[in-house]
Formats: structure tokens, C-alpha cells, sequence
């Protein structure tokens, strides 16, 4: 992947965990689907960042909870390792 430039780069597939959330909220469900696919990728790479089942669990009730609030993007949050440049990336 290396020299593919950001907006180049194919969106992150939607785990079916969290496709199951985002269909079970309507409000979250229309947030998701005005939200940029950059947007979107910062979601499921939060998400799926967690290290343990507990904090990802954690991390998609308190997404669709922020998302119900409005947020568009995670906060507090280094941001997507894929969305650096590849001279940053992990």
C-alpha cells in the first residue's frame, strides 16, 4: 500500500457486531449513512483497535451513544493508523 495516496485507499469493511448496532438505532442508522466514508472508517478502526472483547463492546455502546448525540467522528482518539501518511503508519 505504500505511496497509495489517502483518498485512494478502499474503505474499512463494517464488522457485522457493529452493522448490527447501526441497524438497531434509526437515528444512528441516518447518522451513518450522511457521515464520510473517512468518517465512517474512523468508527470501525476505533472499534476494532480494542485489544479485548469487553472494550470493543464498550467502545460500539458509547459510539452509537455519541452518534445519537450527533458526534461524527470518534473523539479523544489518536485516529486511524491507515489514514497517516505510510511514513507514520504503524
Amino acid at each position: 500500500m505504500a505511496g497509495r495516496a489517502r483518498a485512494e485507499r478502499p474503505p474499512h469493511s463494517l464488522p457485522a457486531d457493529l452493522r448490527q448496532a447501526i441497524a438497531s438505532d434509526p437515528t444512528v442508522k441516518a447518522v451513518w449513512a450522511d457521515i464520510t466514508p473517512l468518517a465512517r472508517n474512523e468508527w470501525i478502526c476505533w472499534v476494532t483497535s480494542a485489544k479485548k472483547e469487553e472494550t470493543r463492546s464498550k467502545r460500539i455502546t458509547v459510539g452509537l451513544d455519541k452518534m445519537r448525540k450527533g458526534m461524527r467522528r470518534p473523539c479523544c482518539w489518536p485516529g486511524c493508523p491507515h489514514r497517516r501518511d505510510d511514513s507514520e503508519a504503524p
